[in-house]
């Protein structure tokens, strides 16, 4: 039995949200997204950290605004919809789902590829599978398993920075805090880094589950992506001080090979255990994330209306956690890692666009709207920065979400006129 219309139970608090948040982001991101970052901007990675961490505290402040005004599952799909219109939150649900549900199958391989290489795929779909279950069980238990991951992820970053920092083969002088050596570089590191930080959107896109979401979403959202700011920052100047910004552009797995550099090669099995547990907790907020989005939008039957169905024991949108789990253990047991982040990337920055373009509309005083013109300013060129790969087929994605928008409302249309 299942209740099609029904509301979500609000269980979460302000530390529950915060954990969901870190979560996402101190997650495997951070292991995946520096070499090639590093690869990109060269000498200039900590200055495309701190762009990639002022673009995105521009899009957590505008989502933590409009999350307070519409506290309902969905994210910027909802706030898009109502403060712009229907077609605009249409695009950022497209954007979402089809980038994150990407982003869940890359997740589910990085968790193969540290447990099992040479059964990568079959990994990753028992992986996806698992998760699903624990997400159908209930909010609740999703935040108890998020807290021990984000506990362990945090101890083994940890043990890497105390490692490298403290070894002998530390070095200052590879942080690169000179010139760097070129904007576009910079600026395609810092959409490439984007990636490890666009979890805190999970929070808002919980905000049916949330109590006083008022109160507990602008102050989660914030302290979330601090947290993760502190924790990236740290990581990034350890590496970088041993391995030097070319050789951490060639790492295949930088955070191992950084403390192998630093003379400590008994940390690295850790570290891949602890990467394996990050991709983990950001594949579990990750299926959340995308069945909320998927709910939302099938409430307003841009999708399936049966996905929109909320079970009446566990007070989740069942249908739509399958559906995504489905979906993502299809992908992650035929396509290829390679290439995703960048997609990711172009996708959610395309999602918080619509957000900032929406929290302007909330505010008409010049140092209310300051910070959603950077955000969407940024959110902008960082997905025209990124490699030209993503950007064709994101680009290809989201023309294909306004072709279906326009079919579905062609056929409506006739619907009214018969």
């Amino acid at each position: 039995m299942t209740q099609s219309g029904a509301e979500l139970r609000r269980t979460l608090g302000v530390g529950d949200a915060v954990v969901i948040g870190l979560g996402s982001m101190v997650g495997a991101g951070i292991f995946a997204a520096l070499a090639p970052a590093a690869h990109a901007s060269g000498s200039g990675l900590l200055l495309g950290l701190a762009v990639a961490a002022v673009i995105a505290y521009c899009n957590a402040m505008s989502s933590a605004r409009l999350a307070a005004r519409y506290p309902a599952s969905g994210g910027t799909y909802v706030y898009g919809r109502e403060r712009l219109g229907e077609f605009w939150g249409y695009l950022a649900g497209w954007s979402f789902i089809v980038g994150k549900t990407a982003s869940c199958a890359a997740m589910a391989l990085t968790v193969g590829a540290y447990v099992w290489p040479e059964q990568a795929h079959a990994v990753a779909v028992a992986a996806v599978v698992a998760l699903t279950a624990v997400n159908y069980g209930g909010i609740q238990k999703s935040a108890w398993l998020t807290r021990g991951i984000v506990a362990v992820v945090l101890a083994v970053l940890a043990s890497v920075v105390v490692a490298c920092l403290g070894s002998g083969a530390s070095d200052a002088d590879r942080l690169g805090l000179g010139a760097p050596e070129g904007a576009g570089g910079v600026l395609q590191a810092a959409g490439l880094l984007f990636f490890a930080f666009a979890g805190y959107a999970r929070i808002a896109t919980l905000g049916e589950e949330v109590r006083d979401p008022a109160r507990t979403i602008p102050r989660a959202i914030p302290l979330a992506l601090g947290i993760t700011l502190v924790v990236y920052a740290y990581v990034a100047v350890a590496v970088l001080s041993v391995l030097g910004a070319d050789e951490l552009g060639r790492a295949t797995a930088p955070l191992a090979d950084a403390v192998r550099a630093a003379g400590v090669p008994e940390l690295a099995p850790v570290v891949r255990v602890g990467a394996a547990v990050a991709a983990l907790g950001s594949l579990l907020a990750l299926i959340l994330g995308v069945s909320r989005t998927t709910l939302a939008m099938a409430r307003d039957r841009h999708l399936p209306g049966a996905l929109a169905a909320v079970h009446p024991r566990f007070q989740v949108p069942h249908r739509a956690e399958l559906a995504v789990g489905a979906v993502v253990a299809v992908l992650a047991a035929t396509v290829d890692v390679r290439g995703t982040i960048g997609f990711s990337s172009f996708g959610v920055l395309a999602y918080y666009a619509v957000a900032n373009a929406s929290a302007w509309t909330l505010d008409s005083s010049p140092a209310a709207r300051a910070l959603p013109a950077v955000g969407l300013l940024g959110c902008v060129v960082l997905a025209l920065s990124l490699p030209g790969g993503s950007v064709v087929v994101g680009t290809g994605v989201l023309v294909a979400g306004v072709v279906a928008y326009g079919v579905r409302g062609w056929v409506v249309g006739r619907r009214g006129q018969g």
